[in-house]
This record gives C-alpha cells, structure tokens and sequence, in this order.
C-alpha cells in the first residue's frame, strides 16, 4: 500500500514548516493543520495516510484529537505519530493507549522521523 498524504498538526508553524520540508522530501503530499479541532475537520473530509501530531495546542491538545480521530469512520487507518517534548514514559504510555502508532521526541531530524515512519511501516525502510 503506498503511503502517501500526511497531515502535519502543530500549533508552531516553524515545526510545520521543518516537519514539511523532511517529509516532503520522503514523497509524501502534505497539509497542514495548527490545532486539534482544524485537523479533526480536516480527516472528516479527506482521511490522510499519516499523522504527526503535536500534544500540547490550543483549542483541542493532541490526545484529545487522537481520541476523536480514531472514533471517526476510516480513523483507525491512518498511522500516528506523537511528535512531543512530553518524556515521561506515564505519558507517553498514555497517548500510545489512546492509539499512537509511535511517539517522536521535538526537536527531531529527518533521520529520526524517517526511522520511525519505517518502524511504523509509514514509509519502507
């Protein structure tokens, strides 16, 4: 199957912006969103493939998001990871319960975010 929409969700629009950059540059179509709420609007529309996703925003933070989206019909499809400055295992235990596929600690590189597209099975490896 090829992967190949991500939706970026971060209320920092320089992570959007370097986030953009590294995943265009794995092949990937790219939108935007810069909280919760905009991109639960935006997956009721058009489900992307993949989902980085930032936990702390406004309006509605990313564990709410991440509930939500895998209520959604198709929400349980898309692979999801965490992109956080969060380090403590309770923590991130908990967004992998509430159905990360993967976490990824801010700041990340292109390598990083590459390997765990890979062990998520998001891009091949």
């Amino acid at each position: 199957m090829d992967l190949t929409t991500c939706l970026i969700v971060d209320d920092s629009r320089i992570i959007r912006k370097v986030a953009r950059r590294i995943v265009e540059g794995l092949g990937y179509e790219v939108d935007e969103a810069a909280d919760g709420a905009e991109a639960l609007a935006y997956c009721t529309g058009a489900m992307p493939d993949v989902l980085l996703v930032d936990w702390n925003m406004p309006v509605m933070d990313g564990l709410s998001f991440l509930r939500r989206l895998r209520g959604l019909p198709g929400g349980d499809q898309p692979k999801v990871l965490f992109c956080t400055i969060e380090t403590r295992p309770d923590r991130i235990a908990e967004a992998l319960a509430a159905g990360a596929d993967d976490y990824v600690m801010k700041p990340f590189d292109g390598e990083i975010l590459q390997s765990k597209l890979a062990e998520v099975g998001a891009i091949a490896a």
